[in-house]
């Protein structure tokens, strides 16, 4: 043995091929002095051996010498030398039974380092002969035991140079022969490692993977070179045999554990497997390695081929194989460590799952290959995925998950079968199935969901297929489920389930950043009656094609299942429904029905067996129907049958019985004919075969029927003629095995894979839709999330909450912006909402505590702050899709703000964008730099928020305890809690608030308004404060969406309504009311024309506070109000809009602090016209009187007052110049008339002031009412509104003048004389301007009157107590120079007609009473006919100077 230590220590020191040189003479001749030093040591090999007469040595030895005198000879030519001539002794000596374990192991290491050394390659001569010579010595290696570890030592060395020569340069020269023995003769070893050591158990194991591992790597460089089968027979014909023995193959391939003799053939290596191994055809009909004993020509031919294709095939069937016999065959306990149900099969599956790995999609190519997966080997995996032993289903998932990964295209219903029967049934434990094998299931589905294309795959495939289960929606339940911890802490099991489900979501979060624009899904409602059976996709290759076929087909296959439902409780209803959805048509005939009961899942097969059964000829042709929709053909009849009545329960009275036999009978024949020549004979075969099942599977039958008794029962019914022993007997043990069902099982979850089930999947694969493969596009994305968000937002919320661990939180996190960002692409408000809602709970803050209690528990809290940040983070990046929990994260801020840990911007607007960048730097500093002093003391109750509470609290420190200084810990907890809300970026939802869709904007605005009207219905002053920061928030969106005011301003206005009319003390809510009302409409007006006058119209609402609120603020209300006409006078168009305003400056005009602010802004508008308009012009006028008439104030206001309402005459005369070019005649007059009315209420607006008792306004008022008057006499003043003026304003004044004068001491009115001189000098003034207008002679005399009556009331005036000498001096002036100018005019004529008399003595009446001596001055006599009662004319005088510049040229000449 140390021979053969130093020559692994040799080889291993050579890491390149030797130089064609001397050095192989010499490497070549050390292995044979080895072998001959270890032969010598033996006494056999040590003497001579005797022929005859002469001493001669053993021909072994003998071969080694003679190539030792070769060997150096062929230094020259040696890629030319046949590698046979120097392996041939080491071979002989391997095959020897001559020599002992220490020999043959040298041997073998000897022809490995050949083989390792690269000693000959392809290019050398005769290498395929001396390769097969290799494989053949070492597979038929004999030698004698001469003690165990020997033994070990030789096996091991065979396994080593199999290796290598699968792994050598000149593998490719084997044939499909030699490599099928070379895997034979390593399972062989493997298996009778299982009574040797652990340490060869392990290499024999080791080597038989890495020998598949070579196989099945040059499978995608082998062309397809297998026809593909015909018509796919052999996999019913495979079945058959599976039923009747499927383990027939095994005798003798697994040998006795007898002790190794001195001949190798007592061990397992002679048995009669390797040959078959060898001589197995690859026929696709065999099922098994050893089943076929005899090969044609062609197959052996093939398998003298170099190995390809055919080898792989053997070795595929043989690996499968081991998965068929695992069941059956048992071996002592005490032959090996593990026991035989777990140990063969999971070898056989890890070699299996080793060849996928590397075959790969390269099995596609080869349907041979192809078909053992489809059908044996996945057949297995479903018998052994219900294993209880954890590491067997292990297995079994990575092998379908390999499977999937390569080949899901060709393996479409067996994924369904795999899922649907086996992870959905032992993931859950109310199924039997043991918690390891519980997490064993989830952590291979968890596996599967991580493959991103998976889940929409799944969807795709089966739960948008109508004959196809849920698998999506299983699957997205059981994961969600599994995720919840029951009455118990979180498990393993709850977080793989977790990581599954995020693997999911986050799957379709990455796909979304390749998305194209997402447009909402159709509505898939039917229009008319197709048979949704016959629903064909046109073009699954095309996206634009499948994608709408798909959602088509789920739209049915959910309708059906309500249908189904409704069928379950009432036939008629369930047919009405589809009737009613065009899923069946109007008029119900057979096959519509037929085909309903064949492809509706969740019907009641009890219902459909008593339809099928019943005797009326219209469910008879249902029935027939009803068979036809089966494909039975090349399928044996106890198949057909299992198949056949799996869908429904067979009717328990035998005339139905008879019914639906005679039904499947006809259909069955009709598709195969190969064996029966009539249907009666599938008939009566179909009843025997029935009431076999029945005694053979019925406790109660006591006496069982026999094989025998079957044969005999069913002689001559082929039409007379005996059905083929071998079918009956097949049939017969098929039954015996298998139980046909006939009564469906209640409650069971998940049925058996049962061979007649696998057989029907197998068939089915052949007509199935192909399989649809997704790429990284979103197709159906959102028709799955619809499905899966609220079981994933619940599954991750309970996980969240039960977790203690950080990294199961961040995993969560992860898994709720996956979530969201999902929800947001597709629109799913309310599964936004859902999440929204889940998050706010975690956040700690709507629990009730004091400030001081949180900010220490949430600083420690690594969930709350997760949950906080993450909450924030959502509402900021998808803000847009969130609805009603907007309230819940309102809540959240409402809880930061009144424990003051709110940013001091949040409630700001973009506006103040610029303040607040200048101002961020000092901010940032505030928020780090704590001290004590800004925290509140710790142990006592919080601190109140708002300012009232603030203020209140204040009042009360003298009465408060001493507060304790916080602690460190406080500290850090405080500043540390702060840091966390900073960066939630809170502010951010408001300020972008102008980007967020409409409805999102408005749920926003309503959440705010809710929590504000909450918070009103409480009198604390947290709440107020609370109520104060809403509004705030809610004025701050309103300006931010500036550009689209109209979606909120209704509710915003109503929001402040109601607060001004149930607010009747001041308080800091109504001012922030108010007052944001003004801001809104100052920031607004600018931008937004068409909604200037809904704005000023808001205002209207600080014309309704209550008298004690509108005192409190009345003085900044008048401010703000300034500030918004200044900033928007231009924008103020409508009389609506001027009334709101000029309103709200009246009222301020007796308000001591508001007056001088409201007098200002009216001042503005009035000054020089400039924002005067005929909307507004009365108003202002108004305005401008309230403020005149104010005692409010000096009375210089009052003056300018005056001033203003004198100077807006100006106005009206450019517009009457402006009228007076217009083109329009209508508009001109009406703007006339316009133009008269506003006169009218100006001069009317003098009429109080002129009464004033303060002299200075009340003289000023006449002045600017005589301005206002004489101004207009250019202007077209219609006669009546000229009359209205005298009659309402000048006379009007002059009698309550005269009656103040009378009746008021000087004191009170001071200086009232030089007020009636003033009167007086109006009167006259505005007469003689009436005179020069068109006027009639009663309306003229009316208005002369009326001036005599007030000139001769003034003369008679008594100011203490006597006449005024100013009035007696100047009314004789004045009524002298008006009766010069009435007579220059024509007006005033002795004589005139058409009552000229009544004028000249209604004058001359009252003139006498005044002056008697004007007559004779004006008019003296001029002749008796002319004068009445005067007789003499006077001269003509001379004209006062004062008036002389009204009166005509006329006037002021003499008498002519």
């Amino acid at each position: 043995m140390q021979f053969d230590k130093n020559t692994v220590e040799e080889r291993e020191d050579c890491n390149a091929s030797l130089p064609r040189t001397s050095a192989v003479a010499c490497m070549i001749n050390t292995e044979i002095g080895t072998v001959l030093a270890v032969m010598r040591r033996n006494v056999r090999w040590g003497g001579r051996f005797l022929s005859g007469d002469n001493q001669l040595e053993h021909s072994l030895i003998h071969s080694f010498k003679k190539l030792r005198k070769q060997i150096f000879k062929w230094q020259t030519q040696w890629p030319k030398v046949n590698p046979i001539l120097y392996l041939q002794p080491f071979l002989d000596v391997i095959q020897s039974d001559e020599t002992g374990a220490p020999i043959t192991g040298v041997a073998l290491s000897s022809v490995y380092k050949i083989l390792t050394l690269d000693v000959f390659d392809l290019d050398t001569a005769n290498v395929g002969n001396a390769m097969h010579l290799i494989v053949d010595a070492v597979t038929s290696c004999r030698f004698e035991v001469t003690d165990p570890a020997s033994e070990e030592v030789v096996l091991m060395k065979i396994l080593q140079v199999l290796l290598a020569c699968m792994k050598s340069k000149a593998s490719v020269v084997l044939n499909n022969q030699h490599v099928c023995t070379i895997v034979d003769t390593c399972f062989r070893i493997v298996h009778q490692a299982g009574t040797k050591s652990e340490l060869l158990q392990r290499i024999a194991r080791h080597t038989m993977h890495e020998v598949v591992r070579c196989i099945f790597s040059r499978l995608p460089e082998i062309e397809n070179m297998d026809p593909a089968p015909a018509d796919g027979c052999n996999l019913i014909e495979q079945e058959n045999g599976r039923l009747d023995d499927p383990h027939n193959f095994i005798d003798g391939l697994i040998p006795d554990n007898g002790s190794v003799g001195a001949e190798i053939s007592s061990a397992s290596f002679v048995s009669n497997v390797p040959s078959s191994v060898v001589e197995s055809a690859i026929d696709e009909n065999s099922s098994g390695v050893g089943k076929e004993k005899g090969a044609d020509s062609n197959d052996l031919y093939l398998m003298k081929q170099p190995y390809g294709l055919p080898c792989m095939i053997e070795v595929l069937q043989f690996l499968c194989s081991l998965l068929d016999i695992s069941e059956h065959v048992r071996m002592e306990p005490k032959s090996n460590t593990l026991a035989f149900d777990e140990d063969v099969p999971l070898f056989a599956l890890s070699l299996i799952n080793s060849a996928i790995e590397l075959g790969g999609c390269s099995f596609r190519r080869h349907s041979r290959l192809l078909l053992w997966i489809q059908d044996d080997l996945f057949f297995n995996l479903m018998q052994f995925g219900l294993s209880t032993s954890p590491l067997i289903l292990s297995m079994v998932c990575c092998i379908v998950l390999n499977l999937y990964h390569h080949l899901r295209t060709e393996i479409k219903l067996q994924l369904e079968a795999f899922f649907s029967s086996i992870i959905l049934r032992l993931a859950q434990s109310r199924y039997g199935a043991s918690y390891q094998q519980q997490e064993v299931a989830m952590e291979a589905l968890v596996d599967f969901c991580r493959q991103k294309e998976f889940m929409v795959e799944m969807y795709a495939n089966f739960d948008s297929e109508l004959t196809s289960s849920n698998v999506f929606e299983d699957l997205i339940n059981l994961l969600s489920k599994s995720a919840f911890p029951v009455n118990s802490p979180l498990s393993a099991l709850n977080t793989v389930a977790l990581d599954g489900l995020i693997a999911v979501v986050q799957a379709m979060a990455d796909r979304i950043g390749d998305a194209p624009p997402f447009l909402e899904c159709a509505p898939a409602n039917l229009k008319e009656y197709i048979p949704f059976w016959m629903i064909k996709c046109d073009d699954y290759g095309d996206p634009g094609n499948w994608v709408p076929f798909i959602r088509h087909i789920k739209y049915i296959k959910r309708k059906l299942t309500i249908g189904a439902d409704h069928f379950n409780q009432g036939p008629r209803k369930g047919f009405e429904f589809l009737q009613s959805l065009h899923l069946l048509p109007e008029e119900l005939d057979p096959q519509s029905i037929a085909c309903f009961f064949r492809y509706t899942a969740g019907l009641d097969k009890n219902l459909i067996g008593e339809f099928l059964g019943n005797h009326d000829e219209f469910w008879i042709e249902v029935l027939r129907e009803f068979a036809r929709t089966f494909d039975f053909c090349e399928m044996s009849l106890d198949i057909a049958l299992r198949i056949f009545l799996e869908t429904f329960r067979l009717p328990g009275e035998s005339q139905k019985i008879q019914r639906v036999l005679e039904a499947f009978a006809e259909s069955y024949y009709e598709q195969s004919q190969q064996i029966f020549v009539n249907k009666d004979a599938v008939l009566l075969l179909s009843y025997s075969i029935i009431m076999l099942n029945t005694d053979r599977h019925n406790v109660q039958v006591k006496k069982k029927m026999t094989e025998e008794d079957f044969i005999r029962n069913n002689r001559r019914i082929n039409g007379g003629k005996d059905l083929p022993q071998e079918y009956l007997s097949e049939l017969y043990h098929s039954i015996c095995k298998n139980e046909i069902r006939t009564t469906p099982e209640l409650g069971a979850g998940f049925p058996d894979t049962t061979p007649s089930l696998w057989v029907d999947l197998l068939l089915k694969s052949k007509k199935a839709p192909p399989f649809i493969k997704i790429d990284n596009r979103p197709y159906l994305d959102h028709d799955l999330f619809a499905i899966m968000a609220g079981p994933v937002i619940a599954a991750i919320s309970v996980i969240f909450d039960h977790a203690e661990d950080e990294a199961v939180y961040q995993t969560c996190v992860e898994g709720f912006l996956a979530v969201a960002k999902v929800s947001a692409r597709y629109h799913l408000a309310d599964a936004l909402d859902d999440l929204v809602i889940s998050l706010c709970k975690f956040t700690s803050l709507l629990n009730p505590s004091y400030l001081e209690e949180f900010v220490v528990l949430f600083s420690e809290d690594i969930k709350a702050k997760m949950a906080t940040t993450t909450l924030f983070t959502i509402a900021n990046a998808y803000g847009d899709y969130i609805r009603s929990g907007w309230r819940n994260i309102l809540e959240c801020i409402l809880r930061l703000h009144e424990f003051g840990l709110l940013p001091g911007h949040v409630a700001t607007d973009s506006g103040d964008n610029l303040a607040l960048s200048n101002d961020a730097e000092d901010e940032k500093t505030s928020v780090k730099s704590l001290s004590s002093s800004q925290l509140p003391s710790m142990g006592i109750p919080r601190r109140p928020s708002g300012l009232m509470g603030r203020f209140s609290q204040l009042l009360s420190f003298e009465t408060e305890e001493t507060r304790s200084e916080p602690t460190d810990e406080e500290l850090a907890a405080h500043k540390h809690t702060l840091d966390t809300i900073e960066q939630c970026h809170i502010n951010n939802i408001f300020r972008e608030s102008k980007f967020l869709q409409a409805d999102s904007l408005l749920q926003l605005a309503g959440a705010i308004m809710a929590a504000g009207r909450t918070s009103r219905e409480t009198v604390s002053a947290e709440s107020n404060g609370t109520a104060v920061f809403c509004l705030e928030l809610l004025i701050a969106i309103t300006l931010n969406n500036r550009d689209r005011i109209s979606l909120l301003w209704s509710s915003v206005y109503e929001h402040i309504h109601h607060i001004v009319q149930s607010t009747t003390m001041p308080c800091p809510l109504v001012e922030k009311a108010v007052f944001g009302l003004l801001s809104v409409c100052q920031r607004l007006m600018p931008y937004k024309e068409n909604l200037v006058d809904e704005l000023l119209r808001s205002l209207q609402l600080v014309l309704k506070l209550d008298a004690r609120v509108a005192d409190a603020y009345c003085e900044p209300i008048t401010q703000e109000v300034g500030r918004l006409v200044k900033a928007n006078a231009a924008h103020i168009r409508s009389q609506m809009g001027w009334r709101t305003v000029l309103s709200l400056l009246a009222i301020t005009a007796r308000h001591p602090e508001a007056s001088e602010a409201g007098f200002d802004t009216l001042s503005f508008i009035m000054s020089d016209g400039a924002h005067l308009l005929p909307s507004n012009f009365v108003l202002c006028a108004d305005a401008a009187r309230q403020f005149a008439e104010s005692r409010v104030g000096q009375a210089e206001r009052s003056v300018h007052a005056l001033d203003l309402m004198a100077g807006s005459v100006d106005c009206l005369v450019r517009w009457a110049h402006q009228t007076e070019e217009a083109s329009m005649v209508e508009d001109a007059i009406k703007m006339s008339q316009d133009i008269g009315e506003m006169w009218l209420r100006l001069v009317q607006g003098f009429r109080k002031t002129c009464l004033d008792n303060r002299e200075e306004v009340r003289n000023h008022a006449l002045l600017s009412l005589q301005k206002c008057l004489v101004v207009v006499h250019d202007v077209c003043i219609s006669h009546e509104v000229w009359l209205q003026c005298f009659d309402l304003v000048i006379f009007t004044v002059l009698n309550e003048l005269f009656g103040i004068a009378q009746e008021y001491s000087q004191k009170i009115y001071r200086n009232m004389e030089d007020t009636l001189v003033i009167a007086m000098k109006l009167l006259s003034k505005v007469f003689l301007l009436s005179i020069d207008e068109p006027i009639q002679s009663t309306t003229l005399s009316k208005l002369w009157l009326g001036v005599l009556e007030q000139m001769e009331k003034y003369m008679k005036v008594k100011i203490r107590g006597k006449r005024s000498e100013k009035l007696q001096e100047l009314l004789p002036e004045i009524l002298k120079n008006t009766l010069l100018v009435m007579k220059s005019g024509g007006v005033l004529v002795p004589g005139s007609a058409a009552g000229g008399d009544v004028l000249w003595d209604l004058t001359w009446s009252h003139v006498n009473n005044i002056v008697p001596s004007l007559l004779e001055e004006i008019f003296p006599v001029a002749g008796s006919d002319q004068l009445h009662r005067h007789e003499r004319e006077p001269e003509a005088p001379q004209i006062a100077i004062g008036m002389a510049s009204t009166l005509p040229i006329e006037a002021v000449t003499s008498e002519g």
